[in-house]
């Protein structure tokens, strides 16, 4: 991969800033059923709206306009607009034929902006994240609770369809694959079976981001692992990153973030939401509390990648990024 060498460079100097919600600047669009058609779609059989990756087809200067407010506010790694990027995620829409274009597409936009902004700034080069969430299904659990042994999907499906994903998004232009709010680890591992796959069949060393999510105050993912349990599930290969992300704030998420920095040989990071949720499902955190919050995982020396996930904004990241930018990254450990 191209631009590896300069990623693990940039690592070593510094702690490198990760964007933060796509959906939450994409609200602000007020987008409705025509404009996620666009003209293409228009006559499509199924309503479309919600589904934010077909954005990168039919509103793709959208897509770009967050892309690049982020990039301006600091963010050294923007994620792809591929978060529901697979058959399985698609086939709530009917979609499942469009997943290769969605997700070469969205990488191609993302790709675009980060060339601009290292262009104008070669010392600070920008890298793109392939984002391959968890889908909607779950290979560990069964969703009938009067069947407990049934599962509505299984680990050759999920390798299949994150495989098809994480070649577009490769040869659309992403530097990164980043497996990310990983609620069932049985489907992380699917999707870290595929990439390994790629890896062998193109010869090819891939950066692999993976982060998971804790759901409740128990400390666990949805699962049932703990964060150490977790670690050692994905461990097997070489990543560049293992963290977690959404589901919690920064000031929950910190003694999972200690775990990963005291137990891991990788590079950790950690995206949290701004703030728990308020009633009605909104994120009331400002940027100013949440970058006091994160001013704990950097006095502790705790992680390398840092950004925002449900909630923040580009003031989000510009904040965090002032606040981290004062601070050296963690030190790698090394273990025998």
């Amino acid at each position: 991969m191209k631009n590896s060498e300069q990623l693990y460079k940039a690592l070593s100097e510094r702690i490198l800033i990760l964007d933060g919600a796509m959906g939450t600047m994409l609200q602000r669009y007020k987008f409705e059923e025509e404009d996620y058609r666009g003209e293409r779609f228009k006559d499509w059989e199924h309503p479309v709206k919600g589904n934010n990756d077909l954005l990168s087809l039919t509103q793709p200067q959208a897509i770009e306009e967050v892309h690049r407010k982020y990039l301006e506010a600091g963010a050294d790694i923007i994620e792809t607009n591929t978060f529901s990027g697979t058959t399985i995620a698609m086939a709530d829409y009917h979609m499942e034929d469009l997943v290769y274009e969605l997700n070469y597409e969205s990488a191609k936009i993302a790709r675009k902006v980060c060339d601009e902004f290292t262009a104008l700034n070669p010392d600070k080069p920008r890298f793109v994240a392939g984002s391959i969430g968890p889908t909607n299904r779950t290979a560990s659990l069964s969703p009938d609770v009067n069947d407990p042994g049934y599962r509505a999907i299984t680990f050759e499906e999920l390798r299949v369809a994150y495989k098809q994903q994480c070649e577009a998004l490769l040869d659309g232009g992403s530097d990164i694959l980043l497996v990310e709010t990983i609620f069932d680890t049985l489907n992380a591992k699917a999707a870290l079976f595929a990439i390994d796959e790629i890896q062998d069949e193109r010869g090819i060393k891939i950066p692999i981001m993976v982060s998971g999510t804790i759901t409740d105050a128990s400390g666990r993912t949805l699962s049932g692992q703990t964060a150490e349990a977790f670690l050692i599930s994905v461990s097997h290969l070489n990543l560049l990153s293992v963290g977690f992300n959404c589901a919690l704030g920064a000031n929950q998420l910190t003694p999972y973030l200690e775990t990963l920095a005291h137990n891991s040989e990788f590079h950790v990071s950690a995206y949290p939401n701004a703030g728990l949720p308020n009633a009605f499902g909104k994120y009331d955190e400002t940027p100013e509390d949440m970058a006091s919050q994160i001013k704990e995982y950097v006095e502790k020396g705790l992680i390398n990648i840092i950004g925002g996930c449900c909630g923040t904004t580009p003031d989000h990241i510009k904040a965090i990024a002032d606040l981290v930018a004062q601070y050296p990254p963690r030190k790698l450990k090394e273990f025998v």
